[in-house]
């Protein structure tokens, strides 16, 4: 398993800014397999693996149906370049208990509440999560370190860590809760094109609570 994360291939618009900067991949991805394809956006189910990615899946479902032309419609446009860092269940289900200040204790229960804050900023939690422009691939993750993503969301970034462990720490606007963790057995999801994802231990904010 490799445990080196983060190679950005830029393609179009640089994403990254600040102190590092990576170089281009020499092969850039270019497949056009959609990441709403790959995570079954339209057929999440809840069940009790809250290692995969049901939560977010239901999130971008609910707000498509809510706001077709919503921009997260992007990850079913695999012609596009992009990177999502996924949260998996149990990062919801984390965040969902801070913001309760009770245990939350299902995938249900969990995108309940998460909805509870309003379709517009679920759509904002959403694209907080995706870094547009880029296909960010497992290699080189310390060339990461000091980095700061471009999101989709205007004006936000996401700051980059890079620790010997190695782990990846990603920063967000939340300063009262644990910054996520790339989870290094789930990276490059969908590799190959042109949209790809990681999974993380934590939901990314662009607001503090």
């Amino acid at each position: 398993m490799r445990t080196t994360i983060l190679r950005t291939a830029l393609v179009g618009a640089a994403a990254l800014v600040g102190a590092a900067t990576l170089a281009p991949a020499a092969n850039a991805a270019d497949g056009t397999t959609s990441l709403a394809s790959v995570l079954k956006v339209g057929q999440a189910a809840f069940d009790r693996d809250y290692a995969d990615f049901d939560i977010v899946t239901k999130a971008a479902e609910a707000v498509l149906a809510a706001k077709p032309n919503s921009p997260v419609k992007v990850l079913a446009d695999g012609t596009t370049a992009l990177t999502v860092f996924a949260p998996t269940d149990k990062a919801f289900m984390n965040l969902a208990s801070a913001l309760a200040g009770s245990k939350v204790t299902t995938e249900k229960a969990a995108f309940e509440a998460v909805a509870g804050l309003g379709i517009d900023t679920v759509e904002q939690v959403l694209l907080y999560h995706v870094v547009p422009g880029s296909t960010i691939l497992s290699q080189d993750a310390l060339k990461a370190n000091g980095a700061k993503l471009k999101t989709a969301v205007d004006g936000k970034t996401i700051k980059v860590k890079v620790t010997k462990a190695p782990a990846i720490i990603l920063g967000d606007y939340a300063p009262k809760l644990p910054n996520p963790r790339v989870i290094l057995t789930k990276v490059d999801i969908n590799e190959g094109n042109k949209q790809v994802a990681h999974g993380i231990n934590g939901v990314l904010l662009p607001f503090a609570p």
